[in-house]
This record gives C-alpha cells, sequence and structure tokens, in this order.
C-alpha cells in the first residue's frame, strides 16, 4: 500500500515531464515550420553582419546611438551590396539574351561547319558530334531556354527586392541587438561559457572564409576572365565572366571549364595569338590569383579537407538553395564542433 502511494507522486511527473517534451518539441517543430520562408533572408543578413561587423563598429564609436549606427551601417552595406548588384544584373540580362541570339545564329547559318572544315584533322570529330546530336536544334533549345530563363528573372525581380528589404530588415536588428542576441543564445544553451565562446568563433571564421575566402576569390576570379573575354572581343563577357565566377566558388571546379573551351574556340578560328593570350591568362593569372587571395583574405580561419569543403558547400545548395553556400559550411563547422565537444567529454 506505502508502495502504490510513493509511486504515483513518481509516475504523475513523468507524465508532466514527457507531456513537456512533447510540446516543448511540438513548439520548437511549428517554430521552425514559420522561420523557414525566411531562413534565406535570415542567413545573408547573419553573413552581412559578420562580414561588416568591423564598420558598424567604428559607426558605433563615432555616432554614439544605437539606432542612428545601425541605421546608417545599413545604408553604407546596402549602397556597397545592392548598387554594384543592380548593375551587374541589369547588363548581365542583356548580355545573356545578346549571346545567346548570336549564339545561335552563328551555329545556323553553318559558320562552326566552315572553321571546323578548314581543320581537317578534327573534322571527323565534327562529324560524329554532328551525327550523334542536333546541333543547330540543340543550341536553339538552349537560347530559348535562356532567353525564357531571363525573363523569368526579370519577372521574378518584385519577389527577389522583397527578400532583399526582408534581409537588410534583419540586417538592422542583428547589428543594433547582437549583444543582446548572443546573451540569450549562451542563457539558453546547455553548452559551457567556453564552449559557446569556441561555437560563436568557430561560426566567425567559417562565414568570413566562405565570405571572403570563397565568393571574393571567385569574384575576382570572374572578374578578371570577364574582361579578358571582353579585350579579346569574345562574345558576352560579363555573361562568361559570371559564369566563370559561380564555377569558381564549387571546389572541384573552376573558371578554366569556360576559358579553357573558349581558347579552343579561338584556337580553331585561326586566331592563335588570342588563343595563347586567353591560356596565359586563364592559367597563369585568373588560376593563380587564387594562391596569392585565398591566404591573405582568409589565412587558417577554416580548417577543411576539399571533400568536406565540397560537400559542404554542393550539399548546402542542395538542401537550402542559394543561402546553403553559408549554412552548408556553417552547418558542417558546428556540427564538427559539436562532435569534438563529446568527444572530450565521454571518458
Amino acid at each position: 500500500m506505502n508502495t502504490e502511494n510513493t509511486s504515483e507522486p513518481g509516475s504523475r511527473s513523468d507524465i508532466h515531464v514527457l507531456a513537456l517534451m512533447a510540446a516543448t518539441a511540438l513548439g520548437v517543430y511549428l517554430c521552425y515550420r514559420m522561420a523557414l520562408p525566411f531562413v534565406p533572408a535570415l542567413t545573408w543578413a547573419l553573413a552581412l553582419a559578420v562580414v561588416f561587423l568591423p564598420i558598424h563598429r567604428w559607426m558605433e564609436s563615432t555616432l554614439k546611438h544605437s539606432n542612428l549606427a545601425a541605421s546608417v551601417s545599413v545604408l553604407v552595406i546596402g549602397l556597397i551590396v545592392i548598387v554594384p548588384a543592380t548593375f551587374v544584373g541589369q547588363r548581365l540580362v542583356s548580355e545573356a539574351v545578346t549571346g545567346a541570339d548570336t549564339i545561335s545564329a552563328r551555329v545556323e547559318s553553318g559558320e562552326w561547319q566552315r572553321v571546323l572544315d578548314v581543320h581537317p584533322r578534327i573534322a571527323p570529330i565534327a562529324q560524329w558530334i554532328e551525327r550523334q546530336i542536333d546541333l543547330p536544334g540543340t543550341v536553339s533549345t538552349i537560347a530559348a531556354w535562356l532567353t525564357n530563363a531571363t525573363a523569368s528573372f526579370v519577372r521574378g525581380s518584385l519577389i527577389e527586392a522583397i527578400g532583399v528589404l526582408l534581409t537588410f530588415y534583419l540586417l538592422f536588428y542583428f547589428l543594433r541587438d547582437r549583444r543582446e542576441v548572443l546573451v540569450s543564445l549562451r542563457a539558453l544553451s546547455p553548452l559551457s561559457q567556453a564552449d559557446m565562446d569556441r561555437l560563436f568563433s568557430r561560426v566567425g571564421d567559417t562565414v568570413h572564409a566562405t565570405i571572403y575566402g570563397t565568393l571574393v576569390v571567385a569574384a575576382v576570379q570572374g572578374t578578371l576572365g570577364g574582361l579578358m573575354f571582353w579585350w579579346l572581343g569574345l562574345p558576352a563577357p560579363l555573361l562568361w565572366g559570371l559564369v566563370m565566377g559561380v564555377l569558381a566558388v564549387v571546389p572541384v571546379l573552376g573558371a578554366f571549364v569556360v576559358w579553357i573551351p573558349a581558347t579552343l574556340f579561338l584556337a580553331l578560328d585561326g586566331s592563335w595569338g588570342k588563343a595563347l593570350i586567353l591560356a596565359f591568362w586563364g592559367g597563369v593569372v585568373v588560376g593563380g590569383i587564387d594562391n596569392v587571395i585565398y591566404p591573405i583574405l582568409v589565412g587558417n580561419r577554416l580548417k577543411l579537407h576539399t571533400i568536406p569543403a565540397f560537400m559542404a558547400i554542393i550539399g548546402g545548395l542542395i538542401v537550402f538553395g542559394p543561402s546553403g553556400l553559408i549554412l552548408g559550411p556553417v552547418t558542417l563547422t558546428v556540427t564538427v564542433l559539436l562532435l569534438e565537444i563529446w568527444q572530450h567529454r565521454t571518458p
């Protein structure tokens, strides 16, 4: 009889704990679902806040007012990011349509066949390609797709603009209230003060390494490649410069995927001087600038092997979309750190 009386409060306590756990799990899941549409804006706002934090700290020390400092910082960051992106986007849309029409016209006119006929050694390759695929039809299909994609991009610009506004709206509070946010995270986290410091430091280093070491280096490589395309008179230099920059983000690929075929095209066209210039520029300048700039910008902040870095970036893009470029490496970094913490705590 006494045993039953003593066990009943324990069972009620267990029921209360289970109910609390279930309610908490449900609340976390619902919050996750509600926050899911804002993940891209939250990700880029966090990345911009980390990258431009030194500018904001200078603003705070100069203006002495948190709201004014955050507002001016957001304005400055907006001018640095939005103005160039808008200009490049407009030029990209124009060059994409023009380049697609130019390539389609050259293929349909048979000019590519005349160029290959001048080189009889590679004529069998051209004939094999022609038997395997309908090159004019394929190019026309790709050109039509590119034109439609460009039109869809223009139609979707309003949604993108809303996303950009939301990003900078969140950026204002990330800058102004960052100390309160960090204090709240420390209070909610089960990790110790030292582990939280390591976590914040590792996440900050990952964001810096991703932005500076990946995006900035890729932008420099794409810019150098696009400038050489423009100087050599190749079509759509901005478009191909952007493609080279995007490919440079992927660790296994790179800008060479674009400039090597362009070099072969110039050589087949008889422009051997331009082909040699592009080969030298792509192999030495565009390919070598990575080894010069990356250590300067990143140093030893991100210590990841090529394979995990590749999986983090590509997997992040697949799972999270464009924001996965940041979320992928950050997720991997946080997971590795948590495993290290468990390893040290496990006897």
